[in-house]
């Protein structure tokens, strides 16, 4: 395999016209619209947990109609022989950036080419928390309307819970250094408050809200860093419940263990990250799981990433700052104890690197602490949950969108077979399909 993140490989994010040549090729493989399609001879992974060695899934009218063992011969459907490689849900990012550089200039330059890289990584469905909101919004409208070719997109409004914390630390404002949040985290000492924060009114807090819903976000995002005596956990409660009258769901960024139990306190829909500031004990995993609120990984950050002349790099590109190396060991220790305290726990990358890349980076912390088999879960229906779309998304049964990937190896085998998509689906039309010409015809 190629070297993890290298950076060439990331320079070459940049490259349009590859891209574009591999989406001319996948959409003369769409199959048309109403037609069935039967995927059979299959090594079917549900997403659950579930496995049938050879199994055959059946589509219609962008729904599966059914998950079997054996054949299940459909009139008129196009047949996919799988030939014994692994079908599987489609992968879900449930934390992501997409826009870099100028946003509209990357909307009109790139969106494009960006929107097929995450399909062809096998990614269906991608929740980006936290774009410039303008043109996020348009991108979602372009894909929903198919003038570009992409996942499907959830995006994600921003309400600030207080205003900067007295003698500055406002995260690149009042003195804090500016820069990738992740490196300069405001909920790690000593950029960490010590002074109360702000209040914002609460008529204030309201109208956020109302505009965010109005504005047509699919969710919240929100940031808490609790200061001494300072309003973060009230306001997020109340973002919280007048989020919940305008029908959007909330999601939380917290990174440390007391700002994910305040964040579980005032009763967030979803947490965006792993805590990896601070030991969590088995009671507070216990109490964090037991809100039955789930959580996204992102744990990749925090592991150095390689370039080609082995100079290790941080998610902003730049060298990998030492000092937050703790996080990189303390997040999968939480998030083995937060699993075994039940709570689901789904993938999300928080970065805007290439999908394939971003999965190898994140895969490498994940194969720490879980299983293959806990990791296909994590990728697909707890992801599909940690966005608020188990009910459609996220496993391979009867009735559910059929969003399906086939992959030439198996993960249950390697999880770096994840890496191997050789056919995407996305609601019942293949988007992807790298099989070569004559396999690819069947």
């Amino acid at each position: 395999m190629k070297t993890l993140l290298a950076f060439t490989c990331l320079a070459s994010v940049w490259n349009v016209g590859c891209t574009q040549e591999l989406a001319a090729q996948s959409l003369q493989t769409q199959n048309p619209t109403g037609q069935p399609l039967v995927i059979t001879n299959a090594r079917t992974l549900d997403g659950s947990g579930g496995l049938i060695e050879r199994g055959t899934v059946v589509v219609r009218d962008g729904r599966i109609v059914s998950v079997s063992t054996g054949t299940a011969p459909v009139p008129e459907a196009r047949v996919i022989d799988a030939q014994g490689m692994t079908v599987m849900p489609g992968f879900i990012d449930s934390h992501r950036h997409l826009i870099r550089g100028n946003p509209t200039q990357w909307l009109n330059e790139q969106a494009a080419a960006r929107m097929q890289e995450l399909l062809d990584a096998g990614f269906t469905t991608v929740l980006s928390a936290g774009d410039d909101p303008e043109q996020i919004l348009e991108l979602r409208r372009r894909l929903q309307q198919g003038t570009i070719k992409g996942p499907r997109l959830l995006a994600a409004g921003r309400i600030a819970l207080a205003r900067a914390a007295a003698g500055g630390n406002a995260g690149g404002r009042g003195g804090a250094p500016a820069g990738d949040p992740a490196r300069f985290d405001r909920s790690r000492p000593p950029l960490r408050p010590t002074e109360p924060a702000g209040a914002i009114p609460a008529e204030e807090t309201r109208a956020a809200v109302e505009a965010t819903a109005k504005a047509g976000f699919d969710v919240i995002k929100t940031a808490i860093i609790v200061t001494p005596g300072g309003p973060e956990k009230e306001t997020l409660a109340l973002i919280v419940k007048e989020g919940k009258r305008h029908g959007l769901p909330t999601l939380t960024h917290a990174v440390t263990v007391e700002d994910t139990l305040a964040a579980v306190e005032a009763g967030v829909t979803t947490l965006a990250h792993t805590p990896h500031i601070g030991h969590l004990s088995e009671e507070q995993a216990r109490i964090i799981a037991n809100a039955g609120i789930p959580m996204m990984s992102t744990l990749g950050i925090f592991v150095p990433a390689f370039s080609n002349d082995n100079q290790p790099l941080f998610r902003d590109r730049g060298p990998f700052p030492f000092e937050t190396l703790s996080s990189g060991g303390q997040g999968p220790v939480n998030a083995r104890l937060l699993w075994e305290a039940g709570i689901t726990y789904g993938y999300g990358t928080d970065t805007s690197w290439l999908p394939k890349d971003a999965l190898a980076q994140e895969l490498r912390p994940l194969n720490l602490v879980f299983s293959p088999k806990d990791i296909v879960r994590i990728l697909t229906r707890n992801a599909a949950v940690a966005i608020g779309r188990s009910d459609q998304l996220g496993t391979l049964e009867a009735g559910k969108v059929a969003d399906i990937v086939i992959l030439t190896g198996d993960p249950l085998a390697n999880v770096s077979n994840l890496l191997n998509v050789a056919v995407v689906i996305k609601e019942g039309r293949i988007v992807v399909d790298h099989r070569g010409p004559t396999r690819a015809g069947r």
